[in-house]
């Protein structure tokens, strides 16, 4: 089993520096991609509600006979339940759909500035985790201007922001600004979906030079980033890959190389992106 560091969160909580995701698996894959992974040595799992697999992640998480406080499961509120009833609504139709007597992690999946309730949703949020039925509490594709508005109006910071983030698209200034206020960035699309990436010259070479793959190369740019990726995978072999990052340490001009490269969004922009 591959042994994982850990981060620890603003909120004192353990955090792994590596996770599993799980879109777009269906329920039945995500059950046997998650028992595969937790077998593995991972220890924190991604689904959300509109990912429509939590039902078969909770599975897996039960059947894989690691001990539950072992496991960080996070999963996330979608734009259709944004407001403050709603939002523990929802939270407890995930909790059911999970199995699980608490969630460990609890994001808003995206701002909807438009919409304008993810402050009554953080508030809601602030009260699951009073209540002691979410562990850690925080949001995704948030921005700068989006966060610093829930600290002013609530007081409270996330302990995690996961957005997209990959040698295409580096987010210099905003894992900065997570850094000077003790947040996590957890990265999604770590190996930049839908890019040439994987079949760089330059990561290949690298990977060459440290007997590794140009996945392996391009995770442990996240990891040394100290962001947190969570790439998905079914297949166990991959899943190990993937895993398996922290062995090897790149220097400070592989890591420059890895994003000296066009900067571009794959995903949405978060100040218009609307996902119900």
């Amino acid at each position: 089993m591959i042994n994982v560091p850990v981060h620890t969160l603003n909120d004192g909580t353990r955090f792994a520096a590596l996770g599993l995701g799980t879109w777009p698996l269906g329920d039945a894959e995500a059950e046997r991609a998650v028992t595969e992974a937790l077998g593995l040595g991972y220890r924190l799992v991604d689904t959300a509600t509109n990912y429509r697999n939590e039902a078969g992640v909770g599975l897996g998480v039960a059947r894989s006979g690691v001990p539950r406080e072992e496991v960080v499961v996070t999963t996330k509120l979608p734009g259709r339940h944004h407001g403050y009833e709603e939002t523990l609504a929802s939270f407890e139709e995930s909790r059911r759909r999970l199995g699980l007597d608490y969630v460990d992690l609890y994001l808003i999946h995206w701002p909807l500035p438009r919409v304008d309730k993810y402050v009554d949703s953080w508030r809601a949020m602030i009260k699951l985790r009073e209540d002691g039925l979410v562990r850690s509490i925080g949001v995704s594709n948030f921005t700068r201007e989006h966060i610093e508005r829930l600290e002013k109006e609530t007081g409270v910071l996330p302990s995690v922001n996961q957005i997209e983030l990959h040698p295409h698209f580096p987010q210099e200034e905003l894992r900065a600004f997570h850094t000077a206020k003790g947040i996590v960035t957890e990265s999604w699309s770590p190996l930049g979906r839908r890019s040439d990436l994987m079949e760089d010259p330059v990561v290949a070479g690298i990977a060459e030079a440290h007997g590794v793959t140009p996945g392996q190369v391009v995770l442990r740019w996240h990891t040394q980033l100290g962001a947190v990726p969570i790439p998905k995978s079914s297949d166990p072999a991959r899943q190990r890959a993937n895993l398996d990052v922290f062995g090897f340490e790149l220097d400070p001009d592989q890591l420059a190389a890895i994003a000296d490269r066009e900067h571009r969004r794959q995903g949405g922009d978060p100040e218009t992106h609307e996902e119900f």
